[in-house]
């Protein structure tokens, strides 16, 4: 059986940036907010005529000083290490702009592990990095052959700054930079084909992280399906009151505390609360290179009102702990904000703790209940193929990942690729604008996930029970 037939909408022929910046579909106004510095909200904002400019900028810089895109979209790369803030965005909106593909890993490799990136992804021709991977990326340009005057130091906050190690060159947003504006496509097929952003991941096989190639059309895909799916739904039901406005436009407000190397930041932080009119708060990288800092996660919740986001089960889990053991850190009116909160990458496991969850975040009694659901997906289909409409997620479809994503295709399938009977568990097999391009320069992986009529193998096991999709198990598939 093929789940999803019939169930399609169309989706904008447009490139990301045209889709984002020009569109009618994105909610963000000229002078709407979209990014700023969690720590210093006030004197850190971005809003979208700022970041459009930034990214022109960025990209006439790319374009000028390092030959990005001169030859021709989708073919030079440009390797980001970087912790997250609040102007990567527009780093990654520039690389795409000047025609280039954004290549992302992981602030915590280390100089050999970057090194090798560089080389597989292309190589790259432009490393860059924040000032606390500054000294990781130098050592693996000096590993991988590429010179100092081609890393890229970034500086988001107090100001803007892209300058080269060497101090040769520098892009700092000043209005005498010139500009470079991206080429608006609309051809389908070639959005198709046309790579804009490449993220590694261990994908549905073991072994060395694989470069995951993500299309235009992947990326507008998977910012468009999931908000028409929301749109419709906060647009059912009217607000309570005043305090009751859905999270979108000025009711977005996310914080960014995910690593941006991940799809879950680069779809999740970059794109999609733009196209509905959000803002991201991005908080600081750890002092020292610490772990994750739990106190300051909930306490920025709480001062900046958090309405939504995506976060790992290991952060929730956090999060029920802290309730339970550590209630000091986490108030009464700590989560009540939020409206909207997914889950993905592994299945989340509460038990026990979910009733302390449920006890705190969202405000039911106020008109404002809380709207949690897993989604199940992977960098290979840019993130979520499943979206749980917020009229139907709450804690009692906590279980399940959602539905199947508007014009995906999804077979589940037994040892020997034959479909299973209907509500038996089998191994998903997708096809739809989220699945990737393709591993980049990687036939071998290639040929392993994609059958010979074009199904991507998940390498997860699901089942579907009235018309909703849940996890059962990872099937293991090595290479």
């Amino acid at each position: 059986m093929i789940y999803g037939q019939g169930n399609t909408f169309p989706v904008p022929n447009q490139d990301l940036l045209t889709f984002l910046f020009d569109s009618e579909h994105c909610t963000a106004k000229d002078d709407t907010p979209i990014h700023a510095e969690a720590e210093d909200p006030t004197n850190s904002t971005l809003t979208k005529s700022q970041a459009r400019l930034l990214t022109t900028q960025v990209a006439h810089f790319l374009r000028t000083r390092y030959d990005i895109g001169s030859a021709g979209p989708g073919g030079d790369v440009v390797l980001t290490v970087s912790s997250g803030q609040s102007r990567l965005p527009c780093v990654f909106f520039g690389v795409a702009a000047a025609g280039g593909i954004y290549a992302a890993a992981s602030p915590s490799s280390t100089p050999a592990a970057l090194a090798r990136l560089a080389r597989e992804a292309g190589p790259a021709k432009v490393l860059v990095c924040s000032r606390e991977s500054r000294e990781t990326a130098v050592s693996a340009a000096h590993e991988a052959g590429i010179p100092l005057a081609r890393v890229l130091v970034l500086t988001s906050y107090p100001e803007f700054t892209l300058q080269s190690a060497d101090g040769g060159a520098r892009c700092d947003a000043n209005p005498r930079d010139g500009v470079l504006q991206w080429t608006a496509v609309t051809d389908p097929e070639v959005l198709a084909r046309t790579p804009v952003c490449l993220i590694y991941s261990s994908g549905t096989t073991t072994g060395a992280p694989k470069g995951v190639l993500l299309s235009h059309a992947n990326m507008v895909a998977e910012a468009f399906l999931p908000s028409l799916i929301n749109r419709r739904a906060w647009a059912s039901r009217p607000p309570l009151n005043a305090d009751d406005a859905p999270p979108l436009g000025q009711g977005y407000r996310t914080l960014a505390h995910l690593p941006p190397a991940h799809v879950s930041g680069v779809q999740g932080y970059f794109v999609n609360p733009l196209l509905d009119g959000g803002i991201v708060y991005w908080m600081p990288a750890p002092a020292g290179g610490g772990g994750f800092d739990m106190a300051a996660f909930l306490r920025y919740i709480e001062s900046l009102r958090i309405t939504s986001f995506f976060t790992a089960p290991p952060v929730y889990e956090a999060v029920a702990k802290c309730i339970l053991y550590r209630p000091g850190l986490v108030g009464d009116k700590t989560l009540r904000s939020l409206r909207v909160a997914y889950s993905g990458g592994t299945r989340l496991r509460l038990g026990a703790a979910a009733g302390a969850l449920r006890g705190r975040m969202g405000d039911p009694e106020g008109g404002r209940p809380l709207h949690i659901s897993q989604t199940f997906g992977a960098t290979e289909s840019t993130g979520a193929a499943t979206h749980m409409p917020p009229d139907r997620a709450g804690w009692d479809t906590l279980d399940s990942v959602g539905e199947l994503l508007p014009n995906m295709w999804m077979r589940l399938v037994d040892d020997e690729d034959r479909d299973v009977p209907v509500g038996m568990p089998g191994e998903a097999l997708l096809k739809g604008p989220v699945v990737m391009m393709g591993y980049h320069n990687n036939p071998e992986a290639n040929a392993a996930v994609f059958t010979p009529d074009g199904w991507f193998r998940t390498g997860d096991v699901l089942k579907v029970e009235d018309g909703l999709v849940y996890y059962v198990d990872r099937k293991q598939v090595c290479l």
